[in-house]
């Protein structure tokens, strides 16, 4: 009977190698879970491109004629964050708008995100632009609540919401399958579900277990009968 069982324990290990090596190849085959903040980010327009800005709209002072972006959407940081969509031209903006006696104009470009990037249950205004004329002290803050009410702000001062958009949250951290996002302002496309199928890991699992079952009940067998001989 030495050779029968040396054959068994052979097949039984080399099955087991199978199972505890395909089972975490399944579960890392796995698409890594996107996490990061949905927030409003700040932007400022520099030549012909956007930067992020160093200062919040609270305390931002720009000048007559500057370009200010504002863009919601999931970012883990702000190296990672969106930019707002759009040229940000201050005379296509503001075309012939005064700036008036004492007073400045600044031009605000607000994309409200995607679908992707809402809060569940809510749906993203379209883009929009628009002319701010406010005192020469005005703060970034100012030019928004000039043209841009309702806003939303929580006790630490974090812009939650312009134009009265998201109606809920601010700055949560969110996590999930990453998710597809359009670039056409105001995207009223639901975003693409890139979550893998469930069936990878467990049947690999389930496999693996069922191969296992039966060595060992092939094992039950040949012990049942080397018994009775």
């Amino acid at each position: 009977m030495t050779a029968p069982r040396a054959v068994l324990a052979g097949v039984f290990t080399a099955v087991l190698a199978t199972v505890f090596t395909a089972v975490p190849a399944a579960v890392g085959a796995a698409p890594a879970h996107a996490a990061g903040y949905r927030y409003w980010s700040f932007w400022e327009r520099d030549g012909d491109r956007w930067t992020y800005a160093t200062q919040g709209p609270g305390t931002l002072r720009p000048e007559d004629g500057d370009v200010l972006g504002f863009r919601f959407a999931v970012s883990e940081d702000s190296a990672e964050a969106d930019k707002p969509r759009g040229t940000g031209d201050f005379e296509e903006i503001c075309g012939g708008a005064e700036a008036g006696e004492g007073g400045k104009r600044i031009a605000l470009s607000i994309d409200f995100g995607t679908r992707a990037d809402a809060p569940e249950g809510e749906r993203p205004p379209r883009s929009r632009t628009e002319c701010a004329r406010v005192p020469e002290d005005g703060t970034a803050a100012d030019a928004l609540a000039a043209v841009l009410k309702p806003l939303r702000y929580n006790s630490d001062s974090l812009l939650c919401a312009i134009a009265g958009y998201p109606r809920t949250g601010c700055g949560e951290q969110v996590s999930g399958p990453a998710a597809e996002t359009a670039d056409a302002p105001g995207d009223a496309t639901a975003p693409g579900d890139t979550a893998a199928s469930g069936d990878g890991g467990p049947s690999a699992g389930l496999a693996g277990g069922g191969a296992v079952v039966a060595v060992l009940a092939a094992a039950a067998v040949w012990q049942a009968r080397r018994r009775r001989s």
